[in-house]
């Protein structure tokens, strides 16, 4: 139960000396919803719940009382109930200590109390430069977030909640009980702020907790455990932004103080009024630069609740659910050689998932596909499905963390051609959006070419070398006449072609004889010889020889 713990946080708020959420001069929170009353804060504040309204509606209602959007809000959230007795909580297991898939809803119910009737539901957030009025602690910019919500009647004490969740809640088909689930799940790190003020503000109570799945009941296993996965971080029992002792808060609220304040949007209360009664507004602001682990959350969904007590395990009653934060990545690839490259040469691509969380790194595994040959267009999935290369495991740090694809166009290569990468992340659990990069319409930064090997031709025409040569004598000639091929012009060289022999026996002079060469080829660069030996086993008649240089020149 959240008092027993209160009294022992209650300290934290006295080290600061000027923190004050309702006077950074950003947001109003003076105790109405337009811009153009701006009744509190110091320097005046340049953002109230009509530019939000306004900025998120984009006009289309009947009015929201401007036709600016805020000044540089990085979050915006604005929701109306279609009517009184729209979705409202049922069941025993719709408690802020219950993970959101055991809460249920209803529709077109009633019976609700018309003091936790809620009309609409309502926060901003933004990211400003520290300063002296927006101190940021030890985060480089001051994360503010305001928000409130307006109810059908006030004849009761606003006793109200505020969930800012990471993950994207929306409402289920399942059945729960006698009711509807809802769709998504905690992080540790989302935000509660449980609030208490009475009609005239007297009464201001804001208790800020987060949930952190570490807590298994109060004072368990710690002793800011407010309840079973409730951590409470800060509670003030002087939380009015109205109240002028105040020199600085971290966190204020305050409801608006008398009858007749302008609503910027249609509304109607339980009496008919179109304006404010007294406590039926009700703001209020944080900064999450000086909570400790929340400012670098980013938070998709916002809920106001309206509930039976301040207590942690109170029965909730009504709500407003809507978007809030865009609590996506984003993903860039780049290929590691856009070529041309020869096969055999390796090529990646490396896929760079980006969050919006500095400190939740993205991870899990890429997966790669390569499509190609192509000649045009990207390997978009559709056009070009391409072929699964495998994958990568993200690693970083911070909000960055970047894989690697397997190399492809190793070994013997790819054939010639251009080729394109798709990289596909199925999200994670900070970042649920699956993402697909392909480089657009025509594969920026993720195509390559492989160009063919280039080769070269040379040519170099070969003769077949033969010789004749004549003997004489005055006698009839006997013996061998022999032929031999040498490398070079001097008959010394190497011997190309074995002696080719001729028997003479008693031929008649003169003798002559040609060679039959037909296998040894030689260059037409080539200078050879033909040593001719005539070997005589006459008596009567001597041998002789002859070196017979060849050179070929040939003309193209």
């Amino acid at each position: 139960m959240l008092p027993l713990v209160a009294a022992m946080v209650l300290t934290l708020l006295i080290p600061y000396a000027a923190q004050a959420v309702h006077d950074t001069g950003i947001f109003q929170l003076d105790g109405d919803a337009q811009t153009s009353t701006n009744t509190a804060g110091t320097p005046a504040a340049l953002d109230d719940w009509d530019k939000v309204c306004n900025q998120v509606t984009g006009g289309g209602l009947a009015g929201c009382g401007t036709t600016a959007v805020t000044s540089g809000a990085t979050a915006v959230s604005w929701n109306a109930e279609p009517n009184p007795n729209s979705s409202i909580f049922t069941g025993g297991g719709s408690k802020d200590p219950l993970d959101i898939n055991q809460w249920a809803w209803k529709d077109g119910a009633g019976g609700l109390p018309d003091k936790d009737n809620l009309e609409h539901g309502f926060s901003v957030r933004y990211s400003a430069p520290p300063s002296v009025n927006c101190p940021a602690g030890t985060s480089p910019t001051c994360e503010l977030i305001y928000f409130g919500s307006d109810r059908f009647d006030n004849s009761g004490d606003a006793q109200q909640g505020f969930w800012f969740f990471q993950n994207r809640i929306t409402l289920g088909s399942n059945k729960i009980g006698g009711g509807t689930g809802f769709s998504g799940v905690h992080m540790n790190g989302d935000v509660l702020v449980i609030s208490d003020f009475s009609n005239g503000g007297g009464v201001s109570t804001i208790s800020v907790l987060t949930w952190d799945s570490a807590c298994t009941a109060t004072g368990k296993p710690f002793g800011y455990c407010a309840d079973a996965n409730l951590h409470l971080q800060e509670t003030s029992d002087a939380a009015n932004c109205a109240t002028a002792a105040i020199p600085g808060d971290p966190f204020c609220g305050l409801v608006n103080p008398v009858n007749g304040v302008v609503a910027p949007w249609p509304y109607t209360d339980k009496s008919g009024n179109t304006t404010y009664l007294q406590g039926e507004l009700l703001e209020a602001g944080i900064n999450l630069s000086l909570l400790p682990n929340v400012a670098n959350e980013c938070f998709a969904s916002f809920l106001a609740e309206t509930r039976s007590s301040t207590s942690t395990t109170a029965e909730l009653k009504d709500f407003v659910l809507g978007n809030f934060g865009n609590c996506v990545a984003t993903m860039s690839t780049q290929v590691s050689n856009a070529g041309p490259v020869t096969p055999g040469t390796a090529v990646h691509d490396t896929a760079t998932v980006n969050g919006n969380q500095p400190s939740k790194t993205p991870s899990g595994t890429v997966t790669f596909f390569l499509c190609g040959p192509i000649a045009t267009g990207a390997c978009d999935g559709t056009t070009n499905v391409g072929t699964n290369i495998g994958t990568g495991t993200l690693s970083g740090s911070g909000a960055t963390a970047s894989a690697n694809s397997p190399d492809v166009n190793t070994g013997i290569g790819l054939d010639p051609g251009r080729y394109c990468f798709r990289a596909e992340w199925p999200g994670d659990a900070n970042y649920t959006t699956p993402l697909i990069e392909y480089g657009g319409t025509n594969g920026t930064n993720e195509c390559f070419t492989v160009a063919a090997v280039p080769s070269s031709t040379s040519s170099e025409q070969t003769w077949l070398p033969n010789d004749s040569a004549t003997v004489t004598s005055t006698l009839p000639l006997t013996g061998s006449l022999s032929f031999t091929l040498h490398q070079g012009g001097d008959c010394t060289g190497a011997i190309l072609r074995p002696a080719e022999t001729y028997t003479l026996s008693g031929a008649t002079s003169p003798v002559t004889r040609s060679t039959t060469n037909s296998t040894v080829s030689v260059t037409a660069s080539s200078t050879v010889s033909w040593e001719v030996v005539f070997t005589s086993t006459d008596k009567r008649v001597t041998g002789s020889s002859r070196c017979e240089s060849t050179a070929l020149t040939i003309t193209n």
